[in-house]
């Protein structure tokens, strides 16, 4: 029964996943980096350093607590996007670990992109893993990126991104925490920050910034410190963040779609993981593909199907 292993050590999470070809299942583990409360991520070398201890962990967590063999190939997050001079440390501890190990057990290695894996973990997760070999339209919102992305299919990178539309200053993933550190909330914010905007009992209007098909997301952040300041409920400060967010994001689709026909739509990256957020867009597009929460956030799922793709040029739909 061939397994393909895949690691993903992003500036957020360590993680590591397996997938079972002849299963169609992946078993994954993931840890948090911890970060200091107040503080709103971490330094790339405390990143690298907290990886190099974790990875191991993780990979004999991951061994012993499942009935896993000797992996026939080995796949690494290697960069954050497949465009050139897109580089982070941090990922260098997840592709020394796969050429070590695969240079050890005589298996082929392979690397692919932080965000290729995010958009293959969410077709996953949502049984939508047959729009590999199609034309499709994903969003990778997260602490790191807001792109609305075109997906089409490649021999060499499995998926070929074309960026359609991004923020053009604050991301998604930044402006949550932000506001949840002003909130007095620990980083990562987004799980408090849905827990917070579920009980607000005042609604305030939303008015996205979008120039053709990007969008600005600066001015969240400094609507929720005024409205803290003016004496609002933390409530009803997180309701108006992400509600401004998922109102971002739609219009942001429906300016893709206009300009590009009408694609299946793919919402990927841990922001997506929010209810509040993915209600409001199914909403608005019913047919919609998301993945579930553990297959939202940083994970090595993605990397695992990758590793699996190359290796066999099979797509594992059910």
């Amino acid at each position: 029964m061939p397994e393909f292993l895949g690691v993903d050590t992003s500036n957020y999470t360590t993680s590591a996943a397996v997938f079972i070809s002849e299963e169609r299942r992946i078993v994954h583990m993931k840890k948090l980096l911890p970060v200091r409360k107040g503080e709103l991520g971490l330094r790339q070398s405390d990143a690298v350093f907290h990886h190099t201890k974790q990875l191991p962990e993780m990979i004999e967590r991951l061994y012993s607590e499942n009935e896993l063999g000797a992996p026939a190939a080995v796949c690494a997050s290697a960069r954050p996007r497949n465009l050139d001079g897109s580089y982070m440390p941090c990922f260098l501890c997840g592709e020394g670990f796969a050429r070590s190990l695969a240079a050890v057990q005589g298996v082929p290695v392979f690397t692919t992109s932080h965000q290729v894996g995010h958009i293959l973990a969410a077709l996953y997760s949502a049984g939508r893993l047959e729009l590999a070999g199609e034309r499709f339209i994903a969003f990778h919102v997260s602490g790191g990126t807001t792109d609305c992305l075109l997906c089409e299919p490649d021999e060499e990178d499995i998926i070929r991104i074309t960026e359609l539309g991004t923020s053009l200053d604050l991301k998604a993933g930044q402006a949550v925490d932000r506001v949840g550190v002003m909130l007095g909330l620990d980083f990562p914010c987004g799980a408090e920050l849905e827990k917070l905007a579920v009980c607000a009992d005042k609604k305030v209007k939303v008015r996205p910034v979008i120039r053709d098909g990007s969008c600005c997301l600066s001015g969240v952040e400094n609507k929720c410190r005024a409205m803290l300041e003016s004496g609002e409920k933390p409530e009803n400060i997180a309701g108006y963040c992400l509600g401004f967010i998922a109102e971002t994001v739609i219009a942001m689709t429906q300016s893709a779609l206009e300009k590009n026909g009408s694609l299946p739509l793919v919402f990927a990256g841990g922001v997506m993981s929010d209810r509040l957020i993915r209600d409001r867009i199914t909403e608005i597009f019913p047919g919609a593909g998301f993945a579930a929460p553990e297959f939202s956030c940083d994970n090595a799922a993605g990397a695992a199907i990758f590793g699996y793709m190359k290796s066999t040029g099979v797509i594992p739909c059910p």
